[in-house]
Formats: C-alpha cells, structure tokens, sequence
C-alpha cells in the first residue's frame, strides 16, 4: 500500500534507519538483504543505493510478511553504514479498518433497536390489557363436591395456562423489557472492536521492533537470517530438556 497522506498513513506506514558499526559498500549490503527479499512472491529493483520491493500474498514463513512494500536506501558513513527503510503494512492497515466497521455495526444494530422499541412496546402493553381484561371476565372455577369425593383434578385457573406456556418458552418476568430493548444487540460488534483495536495496538508498536532487528540480523549476521526463530525454539528446548544421561544400552 503506496498511499501518502500526511500524518494519517503512520497508521500503516513505518519510517526509520538503522546504524551499523560497520562500513559496508551498498552491493554488500544489498547481497546480505538478499536472503530477506528472495522468498517466493517478492519483487524488487535497486536503482543506485535504493531498493524498492513489493510481496504478492507473501507466505507466513517470510520475516517480511508483515510489510508487503516500501523502500531501502543504504547510505554508508565514515566508520558505519546507515540503512533508510520506509515500508508499508497492509495488515495493520486492515486491523486499524476493521474496529471502525464492528463499531458501525453495533451503532447499526442500536439504530434499528430504537426504530423498533415504540412499536414493540405499543405490541406488549395491548397485549397486557388484553390479558388483563380476559382475566376479569373470567371466574375461578371450583369443582363440585361430588367430583372432589371422586378425585377428580382441580380444573386450572384463569391465567395459570399463560404462566405454564411462558416457562415452557424460557420467558420469564423481565421478559417485557427484554423484548422492548430490541432483539439486536450491539455488544458482540462492540467486544470484536475492541479485540482488534488491540491487535493493531500493540501490533503497531511491536511490529517495527521485530523489523528493525530482523534488518540488524540480516545484515550483521549474513546467511544466518533464517535461523533467527530456530535458535530460538532450540534455546527455549535446551531449557527444558532433561539433565542428565539415560541408562546406557549394550
């Protein structure tokens, strides 16, 4: 993503250096980024000291994957070498997009509660009256004393039917307002906002790190680029491998 808006592309745009206490020609320092650029579905040129490179659907593996484009000036100095990289991230640019839209969903959501709270409602309190005057007309009924010498069941009561049919739906008391307050709830829109605001977070912050030290590797520790995570899954199992040797076999 090549867009410039001033100030507002920061969210997805990184610009920094990196210093070396190293001097090294740029053909040098371009062989060493080498093996960061050559993975499947990268594409770049160098004109002069300046690199520029672009990721098509860049595979989880890549060190780069994170910023699909930018550019790569080597400057060297007396004594050191400096490398200018201003990239760019479609992922973070995605995950800064992607709270806005959850949030316009639940505003959505709330917008149409409150289009249909009146007539919800008006439905619930004609409703109310309705059972309210079945009710009085109505009249207990008893049975007669013969049929309570027979056993037969008490008849039931006018209303204890609509108590029965309600518990049968899992409606309980609070079952008016619940229904008034609408039946689209923006709160889950709200929760998956917030979870990706996180993401892009603390992803813009931890993200350039990585980048920064990734450079500082491939450039200070040529060829060994690839195994910056194995040495870290080998140190993390040499921590919490068994001590000491098993019984010996003959």
């Amino acid at each position: 993503m090549r867009v410039r808006i001033p100030f507002l592309d920061r969210i997805w745009r990184v610009k920094s250096s990196l210093k070396l206490e190293e001097s090294l020609s740029v053909p040098e320092a371009f062989e060493r980024l080498d093996t960061l650029l050559s993975a499947q579905g990268t594409d770049y040129t160098v004109d002069g000291n300046t690199l520029t490179y672009v990721k098509t659907n860049p595979a989880a593996q890549d060190k780069l994957a994170t910023f699909t484009g930018g550019t790569l000036t080597v400057v060297p100095e007396e004594g050191a070498t400096r490398l200018h990289y201003d990239v760019t991230s479609t992922a973070l640019f995605l995950c800064f997009l992607a709270p806005l839209v959850f949030l316009a969903f639940g505003q959505f959501a709330y917008l149409v509660n409150e289009v249909e709270k009146p007539g919800i409602a008006a439905e619930l309190e004609e409703e109310k009256k309705e059972e309210e005057q079945q009710a009085k007309d109505e009249q207990a009924i008893e049975l007669h004393w013969i049929d309570k010498l027979l056993g037969a069941p008490t008849p039931k009561q006018p209303g204890e039917e609509d108590q029965e049919e309600k518990a049968r739906d899992g409606r309980d008391g609070d079952r008016d307002e619940d229904e008034v307050e609408g039946n689209h709830s923006p709160e889950t829109a709200y929760v998956i906002a917030g979870i990706f605001a996180l993401i892009y977070l603390v992803g813009r912050f931890l993200e350039p790190y990585l980048l920064k030290r990734t450079f500082r590797w491939a450039l200070t520790r040529p060829g060994e680029v690839e195994d910056l995570e194995d040495n870290k899954e080998m140190e993390a199992d040499a921590k919490f491998a068994p001590q000491g040797g098993g019984p010996s076999q003959t």
